[in-house]
């Protein structure tokens, strides 16, 4: 055995003790450690050593090299894409998925059954989200995978509509896919699945300042279809504004209709935690399929998604993704195996993490992060709105806000403006263009952020407009 090998694991329980201490204590200082890498000067690459240095010794050289480049992008003021923190429940889960180490795939047979575990946090989700358990569910590594997850599904659906089996004969002909505002993930997805970004038949938004689709439009190309089935891709909380469709009146079509509904509602769907906003998501649970990302609002570290395809689907879901040439025989749910029900062959117990928070703070925990990010968004949202020198692009429907400089002659500024806030590591936010405008965006996920935080970032904001004036 090597001996650096050797003595690591003989050496086990302090190394862990070294980590949890130089991980305590990122996690104590969070709050102040940069959100930006300013000098991103990395020394001379590391050539392969030839036996090794053993953890230690490897640990003193991350730290030298790449811990300064690590930013608190789970602190409470990184605000850029929609980037949730981690809470101290899925933390601990995150370790011990690790240490586990278990490929969750089989629930009934010998060896590994961690796959109970995702089961369990499946119904978890179902319920904190209010969604009937009707859902099969489980877990992948973001919302792009849920996505492609949910999508090949549909696929296989319209396939047998049309009398085809897409899963062994291949994609032929078009597959009209209906949206709106798509997020680039779905339309990645049908990229990797042969469908086509191309393909889609753009349906008109509602008029005012809004993402969301126009139902009337809807219909009127869904006749033109002349019966023909097709996908349907809707918002649950678009990423610039976080408008959402009209679930209730999509549903009432999908009575009329023929079509695959699927919702990507990544971070939007969690207004189902919040009394006050769930009404936005009212009539999702008709769907077909639903992405959610858990490594957004739920809080838990990356890689962690769900994809929520209705049970009703399982064996279009096994023939997509069975992991043998074999048909499936008898009923897919009897000798559950994740194995013949996603993408991954090999996969991390991705749900501990989701589990242990869950467990840990409960619905009115995640209630209660959801409607704080909420306030903070709508809080922001008003002092954008009362400023001499910034506008608001759409309105805060949600826990994202998205603005710009108030002088429209400025918007070349934009970008100067937002690299001069980003580069004083204190904020992190994303640019965007929405409606022909350069515009920044600020999403407001994290259980950490607070009141403080608000204030101190708009301030800075103040600062440094005036010194670009």
């Amino acid at each position: 055995m090597n001996e650096h090998l050797k003595n690591d694991s003989a050496n086990i329980r302090n190394l862990l003790n070294i980590i949890k201490e130089q991980g305590t204590d990122y996690l104590n200082s969070i709050e102040e450690r940069s959100t930006s890498v300013i000098n991103n000067n990395i020394p001379e690459k590391q050539e392969l050593p030839e036996s090794g240095f053993g953890t230690e010794e490897t640990l003193r050289i991350f730290n030298e090299k790449f811990e300064p480049i690590m930013v608190g992008s789970g602190g409470p003021r990184y605000w850029g894409f929609v980037t949730g923190g981690a809470t101290p429940a899925s933390i601990a889960g995150d370790w011990l998925t690790t240490v586990y180490d278990q490929n969750p795939q089989s629930v009934t047979e010998q060896g590994d059954a961690s796959a109970k575990i995702e089961m369990e946090t499946i119904q978890l989700l179902l319920k904190l989200l209010q969604l009937p358990e009707n859902f099969l569910g489980g877990f992948v590594s973001g919302a792009t995978m849920s996505n492609f997850t949910c999508l090949a599904v549909g696929r296989q659906w319209l396939g047998k509509e049309q009398g085809r089996d897409i899963a062994k004969e291949g994609v032929s002909g078009t597959v009209k896919v209906l949206t709106a505002t798509p997020h680039s993930s779905s339309i990645k997805s049908l990229s990797l699945l042969g469908l086509g970004s191309g393909n889609i038949v753009k349906i008109k938004t509602e008029e005012g300042n809004r993402e969301a689709i126009h139902i009337k439009d809807l219909e009127e190309n869904i006749l033109k279809l002349n019966g023909e089935p097709f996908i349907l891709i809707s918002s649950g909380g678009t990423v610039n504004t976080v408008d959402f469709d009209d679930f209730k009146a999509i549903g009432r079509l999908k009575e009329k209709y023929n079509f695959w509904w699927h919702i990507d509602a990544a971070f939007g769907g969690f207004a189902a935690c919040s009394e006050t906003h769930q009404h936005l998501v009212e009539g999702w649970e008709y769907a077909d399929s639903i992405t959610v990302d858990c490594h957004k609002w739920l809080n838990v570290p990356y890689e962690s998604a769900v994809f929520l395809i209705k049970e009703q689907y399982k064996i279009l879901q096994v023939e997509t993704f069975q992991n043998s040439n074999a048909p499936y025989l008898g009923d897919p749910l009897e000798n559950f195996s994740y194995l013949n029900f996603l993408p991954e062959n090999s996969r991390r117990l991705k749900a501990l993490p989701a589990w242990f928070s869950l467990m840990a703070y409960g619905k009115k925990g995640y209630q209660e992060i959801v409607d704080n990010n909420i306030a903070w968004a709508q809080q922001f949202g008003q002092l954008i709105e009362s400023s001499h020198d910034f506008k608001l692009l759409a309105p805060v429907r949600l826990n994202t806000v998205c603005f710009t400089l108030k002088d429209d002659t400025k918007q070349d500024e934009v970008g100067q403006f937002l690299e001069k806030l980003n580069n004083t590591g204190k904020v992190f936010m994303t640019p965007t263009l929405y409606n022909q405008y350069k515009g920044m965006r600020a999403a407001f996920v994290n259980w950490m952020t607070s009141e403080k935080d608000i204030r101190q970032v708009f301030d800075l904001m103040n600062e440094i407009i005036a010194e670009i004036k």
